[in-house]
């Protein structure tokens, strides 16, 4: 009961803070580039609204089209419940294992893929199709990464990695920790669509991968779609986090540890999504053909740190 308990939070937590972490990156650009921006409440009251709209699907259509918004969505909430944003403690008959999560960020990576290809335009053809070529580079990158931290540890399980971690601040700063964490940054840039691999602001069809496949989406459905990406940036920038700084995280179902959790999770996510808003704006986006040597950068980082895990350990 204990770890339904801290699913349920996790869920909460993911719930309410992923439009607050929006509304904060976007808030910080703005007011470097200048602008006064939509405040950070505004991505509650975009979702809101969209949620609020009939969906328009076009005549012919297959399910896909209503399917993938529904998995995307399913598989992010999936995803914050089994990455320890809060508590170290985690269900036993579904523990967060590193293959686990990585295929059910797969699902959702999936999930949009196939939409793009449902709109049955160029557009979608070509987003699904960069959109699968940097998931195809970026998936080797996360399994190094945390298996070289989950050496130390000898589990893969992403909860007792991060008690470890916590347990042992010296293993932060050894070379192994800090090369995948670096490989894992990168990670999260790619998977999510941020700069410089994609822009998330712009609709130019040289540029765009993440919007490619939501254009033809409209009213629930693309509400289903912004805010199922926006919950997978909330679970990998929290997991990068709380692998990075992993002190503050609850290693039970106690009151007070939670209460704790919660407060320095959000601190650390607000702070970690405003430092990349800021970098982002005085970043231009990488041609298409210049993303794979990044992506090989970043497996190249996480090999080192896989090599000079079995060095130092």
């Amino acid at each position: 009961m204990t770890a339904i308990l801290v699913v349920l939070v996790h869920l909460a937590f993911a719930l309410a803070i992923t439009p607050v972490l929006i509304g904060v990156m976007r808030t910080v650009r703005a007011r470097l580039e200048g602008r006064s921006g939509g405040g950070i409440g505004q991505p509650w009251r975009d979702v809101l609204k969209l949620l609020a709209k009939e969906p328009l699907r076009a005549p012919g259509s297959t399910p896909v089209l209503s399917a993938a918004p529904v998995l995307l969505m399913a598989s992010s909430l999936v995803l914050s419940a089994l990455v320890p944003l809060v508590s170290t403690l985690a269900l036993p008959s579904v523990p967060g294992d590193l293959f686990v999560v990585v295929s059910v960020l797969l699902l959702g990576t999936v999930a949009l893929a196939l939409l793009g290809l449902e709109s049955g335009t160029a557009f979608g053809g070509m987003g699904s199709s960069r959109h699968m070529v940097i998931a195809a580079l970026v998936e080797p990158t996360v399994l190094l990464s945390i298996y070289a931290i989950s050496g130390p540890v000898g589990s893969s399980v992403l909860s007792v990695i991060v008690a470890a971690r916590s347990a042992d601040p010296a293993s932060l700063l050894n070379p192994v920790s800090l090369l995948a964490i670096v490989a894992l940054v990168v990670v999260v840039i790619a998977e999510t669509g941020r700069l410089p691999v994609d822009n998330p602001s712009t609709h130019l069809e040289l540029t765009m991968v993440h919007e490619a496949m939501i254009l033809e989406s409209g009213g629930r459905d693309l509400g289903w779609l912004e805010f199922g990406s926006w919950l997978r940036l909330t679970a990998l920038l929290g997991l990068v986090a709380n692998l990075a700084v992993p002190f503050g995280v609850a290693p039970d179902a106690s009151l007070v540890g939670l209460l704790v959790g919660v407060a320095t999770g959000a601190v650390k996510l607000l702070l970690a999504g405003a430092l990349l808003a800021a970098v982002e704006v005085f970043l231009a986006k990488l041609r298409l053909f210049r993303v794979p040597e990044l992506l090989a950068g970043s497996f190249v980082l996480a090999f080192l740190s896989v090599s000079a895990a079995y060095l130092v350990f």
